[in-house]
């Protein structure tokens, strides 16, 4: 299959004005038609124990697919899954795995030091040092 740009190359080597001026002012037409699109990626808002209520509640009463309640409540498709499949965010504790997770990424947009506090009796690792192995001469 040719491309557009093949197609106009044989077009000019056939010498065949008539056609390229017709596919120029195609494309003249296209360019004042053409609208500058919104962007397509949705802004997800945050997890909150009522919105992920919400998300249950759609689910139960509605037909809706988790693709539809994602674009109907503005989350993210993965959220959705998340509380229909495994209840994430249904507590409002904030030491919760995932609440722990998004303000560890909420501190990395931010580009501050996450907050990390090593586990009390647990030693932190240090640098492994490599043993050097003797070389072999065979020489």
């Amino acid at each position: 299959m040719a491309t557009l740009k093949e197609f106009e190359e044989a077009l000019r080597e056939q010498g065949m004005t008539q056609a390229l001026k017709v596919l120029e002012g195609l494309r003249e037409r296209d360019r004042r038609e053409r609208k500058d699109a919104p962007a397509r990626r949705v802004v997800g808002k945050r997890m909150t124990p009522e919105l992920a209520r919400r998300i249950l509640q759609l689910h139960d009463t509605t037909r809706m697919t988790q693709q539809e309640i994602a674009f109907e409540l503005g989350v993210n498709q993965g959220r959705v899954n998340e509380v229909i499949k495994r209840g994430k965010w249904l507590s409002g504790d904030e030491t919760a795995p995932e609440a722990v997770a998004r303000d560890r990424a909420l501190a990395r947009q931010r580009q501050e030091p996450p907050p990390r506090k090593p586990a009390p009796g647990k030693r932190t690792p240090k640098a492994r040092r490599r043993k050097e192995i003797p070389q072999l001469s065979l020489f």
